[in-house]
């Protein structure tokens, strides 16, 4: 990485969360250990206004280390407003994106993170579909709707990513800075995908595992938000037609 040694990496980790209880400790836990002589840490924990009993376990994970803060949202927003929360308060060279539901491995982060440290590399996607670890066999259509989404979004952006809805997305802190983001949904991941290939951005693809969730174990996101994920692509790409 030009002009940094190894050892001044600082990584922060924004964790958006919105009634995930269940998971949050242990994510953040497994996030911690990703910790080392050479990588610091920085975990910011946007609670967007749960109901349950997220903020409570948040506020107590940050009392006992102080690599954690937590900001609370006053009311729901959704997991782009949270995004765009934690991205102002990060400091870290590098920022990275957890979800709080344990359904990516934090392990994951450092293969990530390795383009980036090389100096090859100035966003890093991870992508699921991609061969690396283990997968969670789920749902058909979600599957088939991701491949479809990011399909669109390839020949509008002339990206050949394999997994643009994909959680994991590593920056460089600068790329995140000239960026300004719009979207308080899910829409977060067609316009930042947009954007970043609007800017110049080098672009790497690394190969995760996935834990997916079932909608009984908690999972969130529905047809409504492939809807807006689809004019996404249009809103943040047609400008260049």
């Amino acid at each position: 990485m030009t002009g940094k040694k190894e050892e001044d990496i600082k990584l922060s980790v924004v964790i958006p969360c919105y009634n995930e209880e269940k998971t949050l400790k242990k994510c953040v836990e497994k996030v911690l250990e990703i910790s080392g002589d050479f990588l610091h840490l920085e975990i910011i924990i946007i609670n967007d206004c749960s109901t349950d009993g997220s903020l409570s376990i948040a506020r107590d994970l940050a009392n006992k280390d102080p690599k954690i803060t937590v900001v609370q949202h006053d009311k729901n927003q959704g997991k782009g407003a949270a995004l765009q929360t934690g991205f102002k308060k990060a400091t870290g060279d590098f920022i990275a994106i957890q979800d709080a539901d344990l359904e990516y491995n934090p392990n994951d982060i450092l293969r990530l993170l390795e383009p980036l440290q090389n100096n090859e590399a100035d966003v890093v996607f991870g992508s699921r579909f991609l061969p690396h670890g283990p997968h969670r066999v789920l749902y058909f259509w979600h599957s088939l709707g991701n491949r479809f989404l990011t399909l669109i979004s390839n020949m509008f952006t002339n990206l050949n990513l394999t997994d643009m809805e994909v959680c994991y997305k590593v920056f460089r802190q600068e790329v995140l800075q000239n960026i300004n983001l719009e979207e308080k949904r899910f829409g977060f991941e067609p316009e930042i995908t947009a954007k970043v290939a609007r800017s110049g951005c080098r672009i790497y693809e690394v190969g995760i595992s996935y834990y997916g969730r079932t909608y009984k174990e908690g999972k969130k996101i529905g047809w409504e938000d492939g809807i807006r994920a689809l004019w996404c692509i249009l809103k943040y790409n047609l400008w260049k037609f």
